[in-house]
């Protein structure tokens, strides 16, 4: 039998899938919240296809605009879709020692079934991905999305209580089923559960704890968390939940964490209250970090910070606010299928 691994993000890349705004949430109301959507997530599809192949996924009634707005560099293939969270929807890639390639297709229902989501198509788009790329389908009975998890590569990985064990997910599984079976899908031997998420995150419009806003692995042994440290911001109390859990914790080689504090931005509200707004919401491409940034004074030292846990990599900074407002970031759209030998 195959035993296949979740490598890391910063590991080589074939290429990086996306999606493109469709219909509703993402997508918005007015004219203007469509061209915020489209620019924003355009935006970052080019940035990342200045150093690797990227391929979006397109709503055939958007595939006009997709053109306009996205580079000739980038693939556009036609999928019906209700959102454009791929990182959610898409494939979790995983590879074996032999450079094969596979996809996991986890459940996809609407992070949790929630009364605002639509995923009649969305839930589709792993398997059809997979098609197109001829690769090996690993079904999964889990209802999950590859943003409520963060590897290193190396056996371990990070969730959240309020993901896997959300009643609107997985009702009735214990930690023990979570673990069993994201160690025979991610190929992982330590899973590290952090209590909860950000709290706008955790509200009406959030995913109820995506761990990929609050901690990451960029490399085994270290790990960047979410560091909010105003104490007029809810997260402040979250954070230092976040950072407890983490010095009590062991990776799968059984070394205590390097814990590197990544600033939230210091601004603190929208119009809608305390906002989310994360720097470890970021993607690693081939030869890049594209990194949330926010007309902010934290942005510098996130960026720096950014550029010494992945050494030799540019920094790309750009304005994630508008994924922000409609539910997630830069990592949130974007999904890296690995390079192997096929």
């Amino acid at each position: 039998m195959t035993t296949w691994r979740m490598p890391a993000e910063s590991e080589p890349h074939e290429r990086t899938w996306m999606a493109f705004p469709a219909h509703g949430y993402s997508l918005g109301d007015t004219e203007t919240e469509h061209e915020q959507a489209r620019t924003a997530w355009s935006t970052v599809a080019n940035a990342i296809s200045e150093y690797e192949p990227v391929t979006v996924v397109v709503d055939p009634t958007q595939t006009g605009y997709a053109r306009r707005y996205l580079s000739e560099a980038i693939d556009i293939v036609e999928e019906p879709l209700n959102d454009a969270w791929m990182r959610d929807i898409g494939p979790t890639f995983v590879v074996d020692d032999e450079g094969g390639v596979a996809g996991i297709d986890w459940v996809f229902n609407g992070w949790g079934a929630q009364e605002w989501a639509a995923w009649d198509r969305d839930q589709h788009i792993a398997s059809k991905v997979l098609a197109r790329t001829g690769l090996e389908r690993i079904g999964s009975t889990l209802v999950n999305e590859g943003g409520g998890i963060q590897v290193d590569g190396a056996g371990t990985v990070l969730v959240t209580d309020t993901v896997q064990l959300d009643p609107g997910r997985n009702p009735g599984l214990t930690k023990a089923d979570v673990e069993a079976e994201l160690r025979r899908t991610l190929g992982v031997g330590t899973v590290i559960w952090v209590p909860r998420g950000l709290t706008r995150d955790s509200q009406r419009y959030g995913t109820r704890g995506h761990i990929d806003i609050i901690a990451a692995l960029p490399s085994p042994g270290a790990v960047i968390y979410h560091d909010q440290r105003n104490p007029d911001h809810p997260d402040h109390a979250v954070s230092a939940q976040i950072r407890a859990t983490l010095e009590h914790a062991v990776d799968d080689a059984g070394r205590s964490f390097e814990i590197i504090a990544v600033p939230a931005p210091e601004h603190l509200t929208d119009d809608e209250g305390f906002v989310d707004h994360s720097y470890i919401n970021h993607y690693v491409a081939n030869g890049a970090v594209i990194a949330c940034s926010f007309d902010d004074p934290a942005d510098a030292e996130a960026a720096e910070i950014l550029g010494s846990v992945y050494p030799g990599r540019d920094v790309v900074t750009v304005d994630a606010r508008a994924i922000f407002a409609r539910g997630g970031g830069i990592h949130c759209i974007t999904q890296n299928q690995p390079s192997g030998v096929r």
